[in-house]
């Protein structure tokens, strides 16, 4: 039977990798029934990912959903993830001001207070849930006080940046749709807020950032600037809530991995770049073809959509030798977990920074460490980590 890819399936969603790996073997260039192509081998992948002339960005504008109301989204179809050069480096030149490589490093005591202040809630309970309790909300602060947004709000900012990119890619999200919705407009009339607050009284934040370039350079509009912020709230969290989630269950899956690297932390880093290639929390991208093109020997025509299977590039042997097992002691150099090209995430220091502080304190604070029941995942197509991961440990 010849291999088939819906990326909305139950059984694809719970595990998408064996399916990966027949369309890497069978149809590395796969035509769906439903008109877009499925793209999975890596020099495939990064030859779509490199040519944005004729591989467009613009497929990502608006979000996963598309709706009717767009003055209800804080994301538009001018949002960063779907320009193309030339209007992509003049937005993410302005954003790069405050994702210095000196600003990301002053960082880190931040980060570890942060962990801290979170462990100290759980830590003498002898279970937990390590999404809702550390995953979650530390990346969320972290970008939120960044941005300059009142981080006691950290819940709404989850729940949005969660509507927008995993309950928006989820199997029956037109159904909820009206729900979806009025968290958007929630989430863009408090942002408008902190935007204007910031043309009154500028702070030392990124949000001031962005308002100064709209206002002194007038290199953003008002919608840019209000997109720009949406998406690195989003992105900024969801990312690392799914890293930190999928490193834990890798190494809670090989017992004898999670002790070793428990003694030896400095081997945190090799595990996060490790899960980045073998279990991307960003498992696709879309994009557009601007005329005809050829891949893999299959003809392409304009206009088409492009499913880029980053989880399937990550896998294949090709690149990654034996790249179906799970090996820090591997070089995962050249990974397209953060993507590649000019659309490389802008956040790559600080998610590695806090994925690395997170699995420090958890290894080093949460010993015997179990599933207390099996992970439960989040449902996207787009994103892939733990909606809920139930642990124990000793207290």
């Amino acid at each position: 039977m010849a291999v088939r890819l819906n990326p909305l399936d139950p059984d694809f969603l719970a595990d998408p990798y064996p399916t990966y790996a027949r369309l890497r073997d069978e149809a590395p260039v796969y035509r769906h029934p439903g008109g877009f192509v499925a793209v999975s081998g890596y020099a495939d992948v990064q030859t779509v990912l490199r040519t944005p002339e004729v591989f467009s960005s613009r497929a990502m504008g608006g979000g996963p959903v598309r709706v009717r109301d767009p003055e209800s989204m804080p994301l538009g179809p001018g949002s960063l993830i779907s320009l193309d050069p030339p209007e992509h480096g003049r937005l993410r030149g302005i954003v790069s001001r405050g994702f210095t490589p000196r600003r990301i490093a002053d960082l880190e005591p931040h980060a570890l207070a942060v962990v801290d202040e979170l462990f100290a809630k759980f830590r003498h309970a002898g279970a937990c849930d390590l999404v809702s309790t550390v995953s979650a909300p530390l990346p969320v602060t972290m970008i939120a006080e960044l941005l300059g947004l009142d981080p006691e709000r950290r819940d709404d900012f989850k729940r949005w940046s969660n509507a927008l990119i995993v309950e928006s890619t989820r199997p029956g999200s037109r159904d909820r749709m009206p729900e979806l919705m009025s968290m958007m407009r929630a989430f863009r009339s408090y942002l408008l807020t902190v935007i204007d607050a910031r043309r009154e009284a500028p702070a030392d934040d990124l949000v001031s950032v962005l308002v100064h370039a709209e206002e002194a350079d007038g290199a953003l509009d008002a919608v840019e600037v209000l997109s720009l912020a949406a998406l690195l709230l989003a992105a900024g969290s969801e990312t690392t809530t799914n890293l930190i989630g999928n490193a834990v269950l890798a190494l809670l899956d090989r017992p004898e991995m999670l002790d070793a690297v428990a003694r030896d932390p400095s081997r945190i880093p090799a595990v996060l770049e490790e899960t980045l290639r073998w279990d991307s929390p960003v498992q696709l991208l879309m994009r557009a073809t601007t005329q005809v093109t050829e891949l893999g020997g299959v003809e392409i025509g304009r206009g088409t959509l492009v499913m880029v299977l980053i989880g399937a590039a990550n896998r294949d042997s090709e690149q990654f030798p034996d790249g179906e097992r799970f090996d820090p002691e591997r070089t995962a150099a050249g990974h397209l977990g953060f993507g590649f090209g000019n659309h490389f995430c802008l956040g790559a220091a600080l998610a590695r920074l806090e994925a690395r502080v997170a699995l420090e304190r958890i290894l080093a604070d949460l010993p015997e460490l179990k599933l207390a029941a099996p992970a439960e995942r989040h449902g996207s197509f787009l994103v892939r980590g733990p909606k809920a991961l139930d642990l124990r440990f000793t207290v």
